[in-house]
């Protein structure tokens, strides 16, 4: 365990302090965990599940936070999991060669970090929209979830700007609908790649990333906006994935 605390020190405190930031606006960092660690080496097939483990470890505390302020409508939420969750579990399910994940991985992460930076007028807004679409909602987080599946992320770092922008409700409960749909399609996700008969996962630096996120969400949870706002979080993330998003692609484009 020394041995590998010293051979992944850097990556352990990035998690950390990922941890710590997403868990205090209500997030689980599946973009950020995914950007670190595919600069890391790490074989790609390990990457996603990793990423899942920890997204479903830092978000579980926020709902049950999110549970214990009453900020969950349920009968809102259910339409916009009821597709994604299968397609979850089939995007996780599919095999795909290096190249394809890691330039799918890289246009996904250019788009997360272009919509966090564009955010800032929508995560500000406390206008409510009473008249939603479930067919709409629906359809829109299903492909979210397949995507999220495929690439090892929960997609509350798409759904959460969509829903503000159609005024799906108010922030602090997308928010929590947020770590809803990023906790059941990163379980989804997990339980499709456990399912191919190819899964393989490095359980000694899993173990120790997944106590590295425990801890440092257990923080963010108890600091909850006090330090950090999510225009704040998003602004310094999105050039950081960004950066990542752009190595990748000409990595494997070029």
């Amino acid at each position: 365990m020394i041995t590998l605390f010293q051979e992944f020190w850097f990556v352990i405190l990035l998690f950390f302090l990922v941890s710590i930031l997403y868990s205090s606006v209500g997030f689980g960092g599946g973009s950020s965990y995914l950007a670190i660690l595919a600069l890391t080496g790490i074989i790609f097939t390990q990457i996603r599940a990793t990423s899942l483990l920890c997204n479903i470890l830092v978000v579980s505390s926020n709902i049950f936070l999110f549970h214990q302020q009453k900020k969950i409508e349920w009968k809102k939420v259910m339409p916009l999991i009821l597709l994604s969750v299968p397609l979850a579990y089939i995007g996780g399910y599919l095999k795909i060669n290096q190249q394809t994940f890691f330039v799918l991985l890289g246009f996904t992460l250019l788009f997360a970090s272009i919509t966090m930076w564009i955010s800032k007028k929508i995560i500000t807004s406390d206008t409510k929209n009473v008249h939603q679409n479930h067919l709409k909602n629906g359809s829109i987080g299903g492909v979210i979830g397949f995507i999220s599946g495929m690439v090892g992320i929960g997609g509350g770092i798409f759904l959460a700007p969509f829903l503000h922008l159609i005024h799906w409700n108010t922030p602090k409960k997308i928010a929590a609908t947020a770590s809803i749909f990023i906790f059941v399609n990163s379980i989804a996700g997990l339980l499709g790649q456990v399912s191919n008969p190819d899964f393989t996962i490095n359980w000694p630096l899993t173990s120790l990333l997944l106590i590295t996120v425990f801890i440092g969400g257990q923080i963010g949870n108890r600091l909850s906006n006090r330090y950090f706002t999510a225009i704040q979080l998003k602004k310094a993330t999105a050039i950081l994935i960004a950066f990542v998003s752009i190595r990748i692609l000409i990595k494997y484009l070029f």
